[in-house]
C-alpha cells in the first residue's frame, strides 16, 4: 500500500494522530479487516510497537479488535470516525474549560498573579516589547490591551483591518467604552465594511482615511502596536507585528494620529 505523505500529513492535522497511527490506520481502511502483523508490514510500521498503536486507535474509536484467533482488527466507516472525533474533541475542551474557570478567583491564580507583579516590577520598561507572529496572536495581544486600557484607544487600518477588528475585538471594544475610554478609528471606509462601521456606533469614533495605509494601535500613550507588513499580500498565519511600552515611542505614533484623524472624514 502507497499513501501519499501529504493525505498522512493532513489525517495527523485534523484527527490528531501521530505518524505510527494514520499509517496503521490508512493500511486498515485499505484492507477493512487485518492483522496486526499484516499491517504492520503494509504500513512500515515496527512489530514491536503495532499492538501498542492499534490499542491506542480502539480507545480512540478508530477501529474494533475482532474476537477469535489470531486477533484481527475490523476499521470503522471514516463518516463514524469523523462523529466519534468531534465528540471526543468537543468533551476534552469542555473539561479543559472546567478546569481552567475553577482557577478563576482561586488561589492558585492570587499566586499566579503575584509572580507575574513582581517579576514586572524588575523588568526595565525598555524591555517590554515583543513580537507577534500570526494574526491569532495579534489580536490576543491587542484584545488584552484594550481590556487593561484606561484612557485612549487610537486605531489606524485598512477597510479588511476594519472588518476583522470589528468581529474580533468588538466586545473588548464595548467594555472599554464602558469604563470612558475614548475610541477611535481612522481606516477606509466602503460599502464593503458599513456595515461593521455600523455595529461599532455608539462605541468608537469612527472616520473615513484612506490616506495612509497602515495599520497600528496605541493604547492610553503608553503601549503601541503596529504591524509591518501588508495585509493584502501576507496570509494570517504569517501576518507579523510588534509590541512596544514606551510613552516616548507611542506618544510620537499618537501625535501622527492626531494628525491623520484631523484631515480625515467622519462617517454617516
Amino acid at each position: 500500500m502507497i499513501v501519499k505523505d501529504e493525505l498522512l500529513s493532513k489525517l495527523r492535522r485534523y484527527f490528531d494522530l501521530n505518524l505510527y497511527e494514520v499509517k496503521l490506520w490508512a493500511a486498515l481502511l485499505s484492507r477493512g479487516v487485518s492483522t496486526a502483523g499484516e499491517l504492520s508490514d503494509i504500513a512500515d510500521v515496527p512489530r514491536s510497537r503495532s499492538y501498542d498503536v492499534l490499542e491506542s486507535l480502539e480507545k480512540k474509536g478508530f477501529v474494533i479488535m475482532k474476537l477469535g484467533k489470531p486477533i484481527k482488527y475490523i476499521a470503522i466507516p471514516p463518516s463514524e470516525v469523523v462523529d466519534r472525533v468531534k465528540k471526543n474533541m468537543n468533551n476534552d475542551a469542555l473539561e479543559k474549560i472546567k478546569r481552567l474557570d475553577t482557577v478563576k478567583g482561586s488561589p492558585l491564580l492570587g499566586e499566579l498573579e503575584s509572580l507575574h507583579t513582581n517579576g514586572i516590577a524588575l523588568v526595565d520598561p525598555s524591555e517590554m516589547s515583543g513580537c507577534l507572529r500570526g494574526r491569532n496572536n495579534l489580536y490576543n495581544h491587542l484584545d488584552l490591551l484594550i481590556k487593561d486600557a484606561k484612557k485612549s484607544v487610537n486605531i489606524v487600518t485598512t477597510e479588511k483591518g476594519f472588518m476583522r477588528k470589528a468581529e474580533g475585538l468588538k466586545a473588548s471594544l464595548e467594555k472599554a467604552k464602558k469604563k470612558g475610554v475614548r475610541i477611535r478609528i481612522a481606516a477606509p471606509i466602503t460599502k464593503d465594511n458599513k456595515k461593521q462601521v455600523d455595529s461599532l456606533r455608539g462605541i468608537a469614533d469612527i472616520k473615513h482615511n484612506d490616506k495612509i495605509n497602515s495599520r497600528f494601535v496605541t493604547v492610553d500613550g503608553k503601549d503601541m502596536v503596529f504591524m509591518t507588513l501588508d495585509d493584502k499580500e501576507v496570509h494570517p498565519s504569517y501576518d507579523l507585528g510588534v509590541w512596544v511600552k514606551t510613552p516616548y515611542f507611542t506618544s510620537a505614533m499618537d501625535m501622527l494620529f492626531d494628525n491623520v484623524w484631523d484631515n480625515s472624514k467622519n462617517t454617516q
